[in-house]
Parts: structure tokens; C-alpha cells; sequence
């Protein structure tokens, strides 16, 4: 499937230094930044610094430098917010979605951590 990746996106703007951001963590392949609309305590982004529309296109298409470097991020921001699981009462969930029926906004890859409370279920069950 060929990706058509928009470059006037705002996470691809964020990368350019056209929007501010609040960053958490900036790597060689990676940038974190807060969530400007929480919706828990801990609402941190994850997007590679690649012109990737989403997980299957980057991990098809990502250099292995650059999904190394994602994975690590991810689980650095875990850290640096003390969202861990072995860090008392932490725990986190990770969401990336894809596509219109995924309901993504914005088509550049993002992960969403997100912590700092008890999240509930993640969607209604489906019987």
C-alpha cells in the first residue's frame, strides 16, 4: 500500500519548529512532547522525527536505527513520567491509532502515553 504522507501536518510543523511544543524527550529519531489536551495526569506524545503515517507504514518502511530509537523513547518517557508499573502505584497504556476507523487525527505516527490515574477499559467490550 503506498502511504501518502502530508508534510503540513501539525507534528511534521512541530519538527520543523513552527509550532511549540513542550518537549519531554528529544533523541536522534524521536521527539516527546505534553499533550496541549490531556486526558489523564501523564499525557505525553511519542512521534518519530520520519515522515511515517502510522505503525505498519513505519515499520515497513523505518530504518532500523529508527525503530530502535522509537521503542527506546517510548520506554524512556515511561520513566522519566514514573509511570512504570514497578514505580508504586504506575501503570500506563500505550494508543496509536490508524486510519479513519481508527479514528487518527493527525497522519504522522504518534504514540500516546498516558498515565498517572486508573484508566478504565480501553473500549466497550464487543459481544
Amino acid at each position: 500500500m503506498p502511504y501518502v504522507y502530508d508534510p503540513m501536518n501539525i507534528f511534521a510543523r512541530i519538527l520543523r519548529g513552527e509550532i511549540p511544543n513542550k518537549t519531554l524527550l528529544d533523541t536522534p529519531h524521536s521527539l516527546a512532547f505534553h499533550d496541549i489536551r490531556p486526558q489523564a495526569p501523564v499525557h505525553v506524545l511519542v512521534i518519530p522525527k520520519g515522515p511515517y503515517v502510522n505503525f505498519d507504514h513505519f515499520s515497513a518502511d523505518a530504518s532500523d536505527a529508527e525503530i530502535v530509537d522509537f521503542t527506546r523513547a517510548v520506554g524512556e518517557v515511561c520513566r522519566l513520567t514514573a509511570t512504570c508499573p514497578g514505580d508504586g502505584d504506575g501503570g500506563y497504556r500505550l494508543i496509536s491509532n490508524a486510519g479513519d476507523a481508527g479514528v487518527q487525527e493527525v497522519p504522522h505516527l504518534h504514540v500516546h502515553v498516558l498515565g498517572g490515574r486508573v484508566l478504565g477499559w480501553m473500549v466497550q467490550r464487543f459481544e
